[in-house]
């Protein structure tokens, strides 16, 4: 399996075909769990596949695993991948599965073979990232697969062997000053990790580090989540501006966690229409059967009713 990734994340195409590529005919994933997981339309999706066959063809590139010395030119695109196929995993993007722990095992046990070939600080990164929330899985699902949100987990369910062992790796990398955004990732999960309870979480911490990972990886997806730091730090007032922003003109009109943050924001602060309204276009946006019934509950909430 890590040879046939390192094969197909070829130089010779662009990095999004690459793996585009790889995730569907290597991983296996859907043309529509590719699409969501680069926040674009299915047809974007496979028109890179497409395009990126073709050229594969056209061109006679060859297929081979790569040797040694080509490997470290694929490892970003590979990284990717597994980073890609473990949010898969740990969130399924449709269907009544809120988790699919093949893709979560796969994707940790694939990157525990590339950290050993290249202990590099962002692969560290990257492993540290997937332990930490695989170590916190046991509590993020209740009865039939429903979601329990980070607030409300019991935290004694949290592996927390696995947390220290992945704050380690995460301290290895930071302490090279070589690191990415695997690893400031990885940081932010470990100050949730560590902290003993929601309440006593270190916001202001979690909003710097944003503001770091933000420098290296600009993505709305990364501003959205600082936002929701923001929220907890200064209160949604400060937070909901951001929020509106970004689905409005940063690429988030149809992330359907965009609209479910700008429900919560709108709920705390009383706006219990606009809040029902942002709920229900969330709920229209995803086909994740865990994801809709806790939507739901969360509608009911801001209309004052129960499930």
């Amino acid at each position: 399996m890590v040879r046939l990734i390192f094969t197909c994340c070829h130089p010779a195409i662009s990095m999004e075909a690459q793996i585009a590529l790889t995730l569907r005919e290597v991983c296996h994933l859907t043309t529509e769990e590719i699409a969501k997981a680069f926040l674009v339309e299915k047809a974007t999706v496979a028109q890179r596949i497409v395009r990126a066959k073709a050229k594969i063809r056209e061109s006679k590139i060859p297929f081979v695993v790569p040797d040694k010395s080509q490997l470290t030119t694929r490892l970003n695109s590979v990284l990717r991948v597994i980073y890609l196929v473990f949010n898969e995993g740990y969130s399924a993007s449709h269907g009544n599965d809120s988790v699919r722990l093949e893709l979560v095992n796969e994707a940790v046990r694939i990157a525990g073979i590339v950290l050993k070939t290249f202990p590099q600080p962002e692969v560290m990164g990257l492993m540290a990232l997937l332990m930490l929330h695989q170590a916190r899985m046991p509590a993020r699902f209740f009865g039939e697969g429903g979601i329990v949100p980070l607030e409300e987990q019991d935290r004694s369910r949290w592996n927390h062997r696995k947390i220290e062992e992945a704050v380690d790796l995460m301290h290895k990398s930071l302490d090279s000053g070589a690191y990415g955004a695997y690893t400031l990732q990885a940081a932010i999960a470990s100050v949730h990790s560590q902290a003993d309870s929601f309440e006593k979480t270190d916001w202001a911490q979690i909003v710097t580090l944003y503001d770091a990972l933000l420098e290296i990886d600009p993505s709305p997806v990364v501003a959205l989540n600082q936002a929701v730091a923001i929220a907890k730090r200064d209160g949604p007032e400060y937070a909901l501006p951001i929020v509106e922003r970004l689905i409005s003109s940063a690429g988030l009109s149809k992330y359907h966690l965009a609209h479910a943050v700008r429900g919560d924001l709108c709920r705390r602060l009383g706006k219990r229409d606009e809040a029902a309204h942002a709920y229900e276009t969330a709920i229209t946006l995803t086909s994740e059967a865990s994801a809709q019934r806790f939507l739901l509950r969360k509608l009911l909430q801001s209309r004052g009713s129960a499930l």
